[in-house]
């Protein structure tokens, strides 16, 4: 048994899961804030979000969506975590013939336009992503730099980051970011597990990255696709915080579609809980992690 209870964190739509991989993933303002409440329903504090263009269902940074989510969540729950993402707009595909020159599909823009929608909206907590790497055929790119810009708009919000870790040289730059001041440590930390060519989605791994932590951090680790369920009782026996969702998971079982994100949050609620567990609620986690109304 842990001392404190485990916040769970369901991620509801994502940005690379696409609509015609799921009939359910939500993508209309509505669908998405109605997944979020089921989810909290089922047992998660906090519900991370992304929007989607509602006609095409691919993503959207546009700030009338996140607004219209968020007011349709805190019309029926004011206590759920509400964690926005800031993670679009740092993805380069290189040119066939120049690979300096952008392809179509890249998303590169200015650090302080991808956390625009967390000034204006103020959320409880944001992603904050410290990863630059190879993601599929593409290049995702988040520099020292570029994250400095972005730290520094996130605290004027004052918005509490989630430092968004998919490999160890993510963890010394957010030390590194921690010891000159541009972070407030010893931070909200969550390892991203089972990506290919990050962090690979084992328990060796797991306590790896857990030892790397500065002392007093608030940790959550999850899995990607079939590394979710996994990965949910590995963080929880090494002592952290769990996340799921069909961001990250599309499917309950072996071949079978999850029936929705609050099915995922219910068998994560069932892993902890059968391992002595207990899940926070949304006020519990406010407290846990420092969270002012």
């Amino acid at each position: 048994m842990h001392s404190r209870k485990t916040i769970l964190t369901c991620a509801v739509t994502g940005n690379l899961t696409k609509p015609e991989q799921h009939p359910g993933l939500p993508v209309t303002p509505e669908q998405i804030a109605t997944a979020s409440l089921d989810a909290a329903r089922a047992g998660a504090a906090v519900v991370h979000i992304h929007v989607r263009d509602p006609k095409t269902g691919r993503p959207s940074m546009d700030i009338g969506l996140y607004r219209d989510v968020i007011e349709r969540i805190r019309a029926e729950n004011t206590d759920v975590i509400i964690n926005l993402t800031t993670g679009p707009g740092g993805r380069f595909i290189p040119s066939e013939d120049d690979p300096k020159v952008a392809a179509p599909g890249t998303t590169l823009m200015r650090p302080e336009d991808r956390v625009e929608h967390i000034l204006a909206l103020r959320p409880d907590i944001c992603s904050l992503d410290l990863n630059t790497m190879n993601s599929g055929g593409d290049v995702v790119i988040n520099t020292p730099k570029n994250v400095t810009r972005m730290a520094a708009v996130i605290r004027e919000a004052g918005v509490k980051p989630e430092l968004e870790i998919f490999d160890s040289g993510d963890m010394h730059l957010a030390l590194d970011l921690i010891k000159s001041g541009v972070l407030d440590g010893p931070g909200l930390w969550t390892f991203v597990m089972g990506v290919k060519y990050g962090f690979s989605a084992s328990p060796e791994t797991l306590l790896y990255a857990r030892s790397l932590l500065p002392a007093g951090a608030q940790w959550a680790a999850f899995g990607i696709g079939r590394f979710e369920f996994p990965i949910v009782a590995q963080a929880w026996l090494a002592g952290g915080h769990v996340r799921v969702g069909l961001e990250d998971n599309i499917y309950i079982s072996k071949g079978v579609l999850a029936e929705s994100n609050a099915a995922l949050v219910k068998r994560a609620r069932d892993i902890v809980e059968s391992l002595g567990g207990e899940l926070a609620s949304a006020q519990e986690a406010r407290e846990q992690l420092g969270l002012t109304r």
